[in-house]
């Protein structure tokens, strides 16, 4: 039974597959068909994403000019009034207005102000005028046509800028810029100049808009200043609702029906909105435009490729053909060669192909070389270990001592393999090195353990010979040299010369155990100095016994070694 259903699975799936060969075998014509419609639809839609995203990309950057254009209209609205501010802190510092002499006053604004079109008004605190050039002195004088602003500015005792008010006496719309001011008798007064708000069209330039595009000047009750549409008249309310007052940048508004899309900049100084505005459509209508014309040009295309359609089929299969033996070639792992196509895409994964398979036999290469580095590392590592093994076991009084003296020599074989892999590629730091051996022997105070010389970037060999020679001598200078008191200092440096590393340990203020001292010249510590480093980095060697310690003076070609040189130094 068993036998029965697993035939009769077997048989289930051999149906299966042909059906599915039945549902794939079809006329020319319906993979003509779908040709096209591979041809043409991931195309079209393409072409609407890379539309849409120029129009985007053209948004933004019209948004860009929109600000900037409402951002110039801001500075030109800004520099006027800063100019009036300015005109009033000149004003504040007349002889006649600390005296109180409101007729010398009057001759001196009068004359300061001649041909501006400016008005200057003094207000006591009650609002009351004091003078104003706009009538000869001594003429009874009107109440202040703004009070509410020209109030709000001596509450709050700072300049102010007023909204847009209608002049009686000049019969036009104007606006105040207000500066309170103490004078040295103590009395307050409200020094106004009156500007008439048509000075302000300038400011409000069309030639610095885009075609379609309208920019006014509105104050903070949402009143036209002044504005580049003539349907928006001085004086009237804007039509068309902006809020929050604050808000800046680019909006959506709709008005009667029609959308609206707005630009709007925010001036701090005097409370005001610059706002630049064009009918939704207007701006939309380049880009329904490029969507007709796309959608022409799709429907041409279409048509020539349904005649290119035949042609391309023809040649489609032995294109495919070869790239499939092209494709068991690359998973034979065999080279695979460029070939030329008439179509374009199968080109390119034509050259895919042959760069898949160039990188696949080049990643085969550097793995064996790899297996072979790690290899030859490897026996290296076991080499010095077996070394270390044998001058630890031959210099042990017992047990414990020897196996205190190969995990210390271990450990720090082990610091110098993790500094050459962290920096294989580069080079090991011979400051870096030289730290990392002697941190573990370093004492409380760590000036005593002095380091410097200039960056040397080392081969992984050299650092692990240097490393462990590093770590006999600090073992050494920890049992019966500087180290072994609580006084003696360690020096190691190191300078380069155009063909050698000159290096010098020099431990000073020790206790000198001769007996020690010779013992030490037969230690493993001595054989890494005087043979490792001679036999694997070519090292001239020279020991000098001082009365106060111990010093080693060590030269290596620098051709044994990755010179990382430079005039810089380190010092620890």
């Amino acid at each position: 039974m068993p036998t029965d259903r697993t035939v009769s699975a077997g048989e289930a799936d051999t149906d299966a597959d042909r059906q599915s060969n039945r549902l794939v075998r079809q006329p020319v014509a319906f993979y003509l068909v779908c040709l096209i419609l591979v041809a043409i639809i991931p195309a079209f839609l393409f072409s609407i994403l890379v539309l849409d995203r120029t129009n985007e990309a053209q948004e933004r950057i019209f948004e860009s000019l929109l600000r900037t254009s409402t951002g110039a209209v801001n500075r030109a609205v800004e520099r006027e009034i800063s100019s009036m501010f300015s005109t009033l802190s000149v004003l504040s510092t007349a002889s006649g207005l600390e005296t109180g002499d409101y007729a010398a006053m009057h001759a001196q604004a009068g004359k300061a102000l001649e041909g501006s079109g400016v008005r200057f008004v003094v207000l006591d605190t009650d609002l009351n005028p004091l003078l104003d050039t706009h009538v000869p002195y001594g003429t009874p004088l009107q109440a202040a046509p703004d009070p509410a602003s020209a109030r709000r500015a001596l509450d709050r005792d700072q300049p102010a800028v007023s909204d847009l008010f209608f002049d009686p006496t000049e019969e036009r719309w104007a606006f105040n810029v207000y500066q309170p001011i103490v004078t040295d008798n103590g009395r307050r007064v409200l020094l106004t100049l009156t500007k008439n708000a048509e000075t302000l069209r300038r400011a409000a330039n069309p030639d610095i808009l885009s075609p379609g595009w309208n920019a006014a000047v509105l104050d903070s009750a949402g009143t036209v200043v002044v504005s580049t549409d003539a349907k928006q008249e001085t004086g009237k309310p804007f039509f068309l609702k902006v809020v929050p007052p604050l808000r800046i940048g680019v909006s959506t508004t709709r008005h009667r029906g029609t959308n609206y899309q707005i630009v709007t900049e925010f001036s701090a100084l005097a409370g005001w909105r610059m706002i630049a505005w064009a009918k939704a459509s207007d701006v939309q209508a380049p880009a329904v435009s490029s969507f007709l014309w796309l959608t022409i040009g799709g429907a041409i295309f279409a048509a020539a490729a349904a005649v290119g359609t035949f042609g391309i089929a023809r040649v489609l299969s032995r294109d495919v053909r070869l790239l499939a033996l092209d494709a068991r070639r690359l998973g034979q792992g065999e080279r695979v060669p460029r070939r030329r196509y008439v179509i374009s895409e199968l080109e390119t994964v034509s050259a895919a192909l042959s760069e898949a398979a160039d990188a696949r036999v080049k990643s085969e290469n550097e793995v064996r070389f790899l297996m072979r580095e790690v290899a030859h590392r490897s026996k290296n590592q076991l080499t010095v270990i077996q070394a270390m093994l044998n001058q630890s076991s031959a210099g042990a009084g017992n047990a414990a001592d020897f196996a205190d003296a190969f995990r210390k020599r271990v450990a720090g074989l082990a610091r110098s393999t993790d500094l050459m892999i962290a920096n294989a590629t580069q080079g090991v730091n011979l400051a870096e090195l030289a730290r990392n051996q002697l941190k573990p022997f370093t004492p409380d105070d760590p000036a005593r353990v002095r380091i410097s010389g200039p960056v040397v970037l080392l081969d992984p060999q050299a650092s692990q010979t240097l490393g462990m020679a590093l770590h006999e001598l600090s073992t050494n200078a920890t049992k019966y040299g500087a180290l072994a008191n609580d006084t003696g200092i360690v020096s190691l440096n190191w300078t380069t010369t155009p063909t050698d590393l000159e290096l010098v340990w020099r431990e000073s203020r020790a206790t000198i155990d001769r007996e020690a001292l010779a013992d030490s010249q037969k230690g493993f510590g001595t054989i890494v100095l005087e043979r490792m480093l001679g036999m694997a980095l070519g090292a001239r060697l020279e020991r000098i016994v001082h009365e106060d310690g111990i010093e080693w003076r060590v030269a290596i070609p620098l051709a044994r070694l990755r010179d990382g040189g430079t005039p810089e130094r380190e010092t620890t």
